[in-house]
């Protein structure tokens, strides 16, 4: 597979009223189409209704949606807020509502919290892990101190933008690489 073919999916790792993920994820898919090769697309956890991983699901369409959104992308770029020193329990879920989808795929995490998210972005390395997705080295860490306005209006500094598109970079590298063992 041509890396400029690849499907790369930027999810938001948070469910709550008033998150900021989608500010955050905007600006790296604006990132990513300006300056790396493949489509990039927001993907929403809160869109799919995902229940609780072992309750009973009356309506079982938005774990289904969930699954095919995640087999039908060939990477993945994670928006990590921290909570309580890791992810958040939105995400953890979302994750586990997949198994094989997310197999050979490649993954990188923008993080951000009061210490840049690192904690989160250390915890979803390990998950990541676990199912098959190879998570790439550059990590842009984003600091609720410096890069946001009272905690809610997105206001990178210029030097994460290089960082991501070392990520972007990395992403479609390992990506294109492992197109061939899925």
């Amino acid at each position: 597979m041509s890396n400029s073919n690849l499907k790369i999916g930027i999810i938001l790792g948070s469910t709550r009223q008033g998150r900021v993920s989608p500010q955050v994820g905007e600006w790296v898919k604006g990132i990513a189409d300006s300056h790396s090769v493949g489509s990039y697309e927001m993907v929403d956890i809160a869109d799919y209704k995902l229940p609780f991983l072992g309750e009973d699901a009356r309506d079982e369409s938005g774990i289904a949606k969930w699954k095919e959104k995640i087999d039908r992308l060939d990477g993945f770029v994670f928006i990590v807020q921290e909570y309580n020193h890791s992810i958040t329990g939105a995400l953890k879920n979302a994750l586990d509502h997949a198994r094989e989808e997310w197999n050979n795929k490649a993954a990188g995490i923008v993080s951000y919290g009061g210490a840049g998210g690192t904690r989160a972005a250390e915890h979803l390395r390990g998950i990541l892990g676990e199912l098959m997705v190879a998570d790439v080295r550059v990590h842009p860490t984003l600091s609720l101190f410096t890069d946001f306005v009272n905690g809610s209006e997105f206001k990178p500094a210029d030097y994460h933008t290089e960082n991501v598109i070392a990520m972007l970079d990395q992403i479609t590298a390992w990506s294109g690489a492992l197109s061939a063992i899925r």
